[in-house]
């Protein structure tokens, strides 16, 4: 998993490594707006190809569209398992075209389920 390390988080990256998630830390940035970013764009793509022969199926969590060709080589490929969107109601068009369709799920849908809760 390609994630942003934001200082406060290590107990969400501690229970995602215990859960089996191999987690690759990007760095990331702090807008004036209080938004914060990490890029893991061509870092995820790479990774996708040298791992192509030891895995089946893959799932993409995103809702980016930069990670359309990944997604389109890999059904190609039939080695696409699921696209995971967070956001149903923001995600980029190049996602919803047809051939996708049938992989799409969202995070909105599973936020009951996958809910990370602050251990008080």
């Amino acid at each position: 998993m390609f994630i942003g390390y934001i200082k406060g988080n290590n107990d969400l990256y501690i229970s995602l490594q215990e859960a089996g998630f191999i987690c690759i830390f990007k760095p990331t940035l702090e807008y004036k707006d209080g938004t914060t970013k990490g890029n893991c764009d061509a870092e995820l793509v790479l990774q996708a190809m040298i791992e192509y022969p030891n895995y089946n199926k893959a799932v993409i969590v995103t809702g980016d569209g930069d990670f359309y060709c990944l997604a389109k080589y890999l059904f190609e490929k039939k080695k696409l398992e699921a696209l995971i969107i967070p956001n149903r109601f923001k995600f980029s068009g190049l996602l919803k075209f047809r051939i996708f369709r049938p992989y799409l799920r969202f995070m909105n849908d599973l936020r009951e389920k996958l809910e990370y809760k602050k251990k008080v």
